[in-house]
């Protein structure tokens, strides 16, 4: 499997997991919700979802039909399939989200997992955000030792394109900095509401409760690690001058 089509893969399935759609539904989400997918058609949706049906993670249903099937018939529409994840499709995207190695932080899938970050747990969150944020922090060192290299070489219009293109890494790390000091103090704070002082720990709970408590604080707390006002500085974790 490509990176692309992983990429394209992993998004589909999130956006299934929100709610069943059919192909014009997933393809004009992919594009409004998703930038990195802006140019992406329904020939490359289509085998993405044939594949994923073939793995036993999506399923095809029918749509709803038309109020006048007669008409339908006979304009040669048919009632459109509607996809749905299985349950297997959701252990599996579960299993995605999990996910926090190097591939994570790249250009292209780092735009995308931070889409679904409302669905990603604190840790794997924290995980993605100082991978991406060391990843650019590497790149910044190189573009500023590259820059005082052949300074004196460039032109002044070339020279401010890497200026231009130093202030938005620059700009990037600033918000992702933002980003993982709100996400620890929600974490700090979210501890010491539950080790107080004179606490008495229970029991502990088996893997069911676990479970339950889980889900609970990643649909509770999926948006507590983003700051409240970051004013116009935050960048499009997708737009290509960062990268």
């Amino acid at each position: 499997m490509s990176r692309r089509s992983g990429i394209l893969e992993f998004a589909v399935l999130g956006l299934l997991r929100e709610s069943p759609m059919h192909g014009y539904e997933l393809r004009k989400r992919l594009n409004t919700s998703l930038g990195v997918f802006r140019a992406f058609s329904y020939g490359s949706l289509y085998p993405c979802l044939k594949t994923l049906v073939g793995q036993g993670w999506l399923i095809e249903e029918p749509g709803s039909a038309p109020e006048d099937a007669l008409a339908a018939s006979l304009a040669g529409r048919r009632a459109k399939i509607v996809y749905r994840l299985t349950a297997e499709g959701k252990e599996h995207f579960e299993e995605l989200l999990a996910h926090s190695g190097p591939e994570a932080w790249e250009d292209e899938h780092f735009g995308v997992r931070f889409a679904f970050f409302g669905q990603t747990s604190r840790d794997v969150r924290m995980r993605v955000l100082e991978g991406r944020r060391s990843r650019l922090e590497e790149r910044l060192e190189k573009m500023r030792a590259s820059l005082a290299r052949t300074r004196e070489r460039l032109d002044d219009y070339t020279l401010e394109l890497q200026r231009h293109g130093m202030e938005s890494v620059e700009r990037e790390v600033r918000w992702l900095n933002e980003l993982i000091e709100s996400e620890r103090t929600g974490r700090d704070q979210r501890r010491s509401g539950t080790e107080g002082a004179g606490s008495v720990p229970g029991p502990p709970s088996g893997p069911a409760e676990q479970s339950a408590s889980q889900e609970s604080q990643n649909q509770s707390g999926s948006t507590g690690g983003l700051p409240r006002d970051r004013g116009s500085s935050r960048p499009d974790p997708s737009d290509d001058t960062a990268k």
